[in-house]
């Protein structure tokens, strides 16, 4: 009797199709070291938690269907700019993919990729490190009132804990995003610069 062949069914074999277009296209390109790699890949699960603590607001009583509807849509659009972090180490970051018309294949100028980058890092860096953390400790929010009564953070006990267990890694969102957005210029002007040698 002949051996059994192992047959991929079509089931099975589309998984593992996905998982080599995901791990082809966001493998870091030459000269991006384990650092930097950790460091992208941390920028979406800093933001992660705090996406999903807000999520559960979105079933609370009392609240309009256009407040149901931002809720998730925040986290949604805060995961996806958080994702675009990995574009700084990966090859999608410098090259466009295939299936943007027009531009497939051709590379990303530098300024198209720095200049959103830093814009963000500097937003995000303001906002959540130093702006959070000195209202923090002042006890007011960004517009320098003091912090509402329903303040997460007011509540005390497990609840004020769970806030801030998801809400601190935030304050890491800016930072890394700049560390990655310098490396990602510096990268690409050695490129550059070897090209025209």
């Amino acid at each position: 009797m002949p051996p059994f062949s192992h047959v991929d069914t079509p089931a099975v074999a589309r998984p593992r199709q996905l998982r080599s277009a995901w791990q082809a296209a966001h493998q870091p390109v030459t000269g991006v070291s384990r650092r930097l790699r950790l460091a992208a890949y941390a920028v979406p699960f800093v933001v992660l938690p705090s996406s999903l603590w807000r999520l559960p607001a979105a079933f609370d009583e009392g609240i309009s269907f256009g407040e149901r509807m931002y809720i998730p849509s925040l986290s949604i659009v805060s995961e996806l700019l958080a994702f675009t972090a990995i574009g700084l180490i990966a090859r999608w970051g410098e090259v466009f993919p295939h299936w943007i018309p027009r531009l497939r294949g051709r590379r990303v100028p530098i300024k198209a990729a720095l200049l959103p980058a830093t814009l963000g890092a500097t937003i995000l860096t303001l906002t959540f490190t130093i702006l959070a953390i000195a209202n923090e400790i002042q006890g007011t929010t960004i517009r320098g009132d003091d912090l509402p009564d329903n303040f997460p953070g007011k509540a005390g006990g497990w609840e004020a804990v769970w806030f801030y267990i998801c809400y601190t890694p935030l304050i890491l969102w800016g930072p890394l995003l700049g560390v990655l957005t310098i490396a990602y210029y510096q990268r690409r002007r050695r490129a550059d610069r070897s090209a025209a040698t």
